[in-house]
């Protein structure tokens, strides 16, 4: 079986996305990352369709009762809920792209038993460097916030780790080397770049 998706995920900070975009970036004819659902608002600069695609929490109830929404998690402490959306992932792979799928847990445990997908696990070098990252990234946030933020990655490292087929560390200054790293497992794994 052809692969087409592929599972790159870590906690909040650990650089999974930034990884995601660079391969993007670099096969754009042959990669595509899903744009996920959710039920948050947009922030500043954020567009619908391109970051995320945005939804009432009620709309998302109603996706996900249609089918829409294939596989979801709800976040407490945010009170926000993100999915995966089927429309985008659909179109997506009748075009014949490998799609590149940033989850939590859930989802990457669906990837993997839906669609035979690769599950990759980027580990940020410390949790401290995780943190920086957070607050970097995120200066509105408050320090309960950021405290939750951390626990959250703690915890993810801790138990969900090693249901990853593999984990690449995401060294701060050298991302080049874990994008190379993740390139080098897709070419392994029969997903086809050129």
């Amino acid at each position: 079986m052809k692969r087409q998706v592929i599972v790159i995920a870590g906690p909040t900070g650990s650089g999974e996305t930034t990884v995601t975009n660079e391969i993007v970036k670099h096969f754009s004819g042959r990669v595509k990352r899903l744009v996920t659902a959710t039920s948050r608002l947009p922030r500043a600069g954020e567009k619908n369709g391109v970051d995320y695609y945005f939804f009432a929490k009620e709309e998302f109830a109603r996706l996900k009762e249609r089918g829409d929404i294939l596989e979801s998690t709800y976040i407490p402490n945010r009170d926000t809920y993100y999915g995966t959306y089927a429309p985008d992932l659909k179109k997506k792979i009748d075009s014949g792209y490998i799609v590149i799928v940033n989850p939590d847990i859930v989802g990457a445990r669906y990837y993997k038993e839906k669609y035979n997908a690769v599950t990759i696990f980027i580990a940020p070098e410390s949790i401290d460097t995780l943190e920086r990252r957070i607050r970097e990234r995120n200066p509105e946030l408050s320090d309960t916030e950021i405290v939750q933020r951390r626990a959250n990655a703690e915890e993810e490292i801790l138990k969900e780790k090693s249901f990853y087929d593999y984990i690449v560390k995401n060294m701060d200054g050298k991302l080049d080397e874990a994008v190379h790293r993740v390139l080098d497992i897709m070419r392994k794994e029969s997903y086809t770049l050129e």
